[in-house]
């Protein structure tokens, strides 16, 4: 596969915003919060469940906390905003696939788990922050994740999964119905394939399956955590404070 290029530039976000970027261990998270340390004043918040922190400096902020439920996510939020003194940005980047089942053979538990990880928590979380932003008064942005395959029914191996990601789409669309009216917008990403190593840690993936998966986006490759990371950074800038209760796909020309 040949190298990609990236053009040495990303949108500049205001000065001083304060994001939160949750579930940020994994290989979008870590990229994006390095893209935003490069080209943006702002104040980070690193948050991960059980992954080696960075170090905390002015600009970033670690915050290590496992998310079983409401409670967890207030204090997650709660954390954040008393350490960086408000909250402009979040980005939920929280979630995964807690087991290979197949849904016939799924236990009622198992269900229930996945759901609980990409749907329940992500909406937990964009309903606190959003609390603390209307009190600011001062508008935010919210960005939340999907993924292309929701729309196609999954992986028999991945169903609830796909079936809390395709609630994450009304989540963006109920929410930001509810935000407009405080200048908060609402956003989602629905990446496709993407070379972010999630599909290594979660489906077991090998480096052959990842090349023949590849070889059937349109493109003939895998895209980026830059490029996804990329898009998520104007989400969060002040170029799309006229865009809001919209998915993005980012998918390679996939389904097409």
């Amino acid at each position: 596969m040949s190298r990609i290029e990236f053009p040495n530039w990303v949108p500049k976000l205001e000065k001083h915003q304060r994001i939160l970027v949750t579930g940020a261990s994994g290989g979008i998270g870590r990229v994006l919060i390095s893209m935003l340390q490069e080209g943006s004043d702002c104040i980070l918040g690193f948050h991960a469940s059980t992954a080696t922190m960075p170090t905390a400096t002015n600009s970033l902020i670690p915050l290590q906390k496992q998310l079983n439920g409401e409670a967890d996510c207030q204090n997650l939020i709660a954390q954040f905003v008393s350490k960086a003194q408000g909250i402009d940005g979040l980005v939920i980047l929280v979630g995964g696939i807690s087991n290979s089942t197949h849904w016939k053979n799924l236990s009622s538990d198992e269900w229930r788990r996945d759901l609980t990880l990409n749907l329940d928590i992500p909406f937990f979380l964009a309903r606190i922050a959003m609390q603390y932003m209307i009190q600011q008064n001062q508008g935010g942005s919210i960005i939340l994740y999907g993924t292309e395959s929701a729309l196609h029914g999954g992986s028999p191996t991945a169903l609830p999964y796909a079936v809390a990601k395709r609630g994450i789409e009304c989540l963006v669309q109920g929410l930001a119905r509810e935000g407009a009216k405080y200048g908060i917008t609402v956003n989602g990403i629905r990446p496709g394939f993407i070379a972010s190593g999630f599909h290594e840690r979660w489906q077991g993936k090998n480096n052959d399956d990842l090349q023949k998966r590849a070889e059937m986006v349109p493109l003939k490759r895998a895209g980026t955590p830059e490029e996804v990371a990329a898009l998520t950074i104007y989400l969060l800038s002040g170029w799309s404070r006229f865009i809001t209760g919209q998915m993005f796909a980012i998918t390679g020309g996939d389904w097409l």
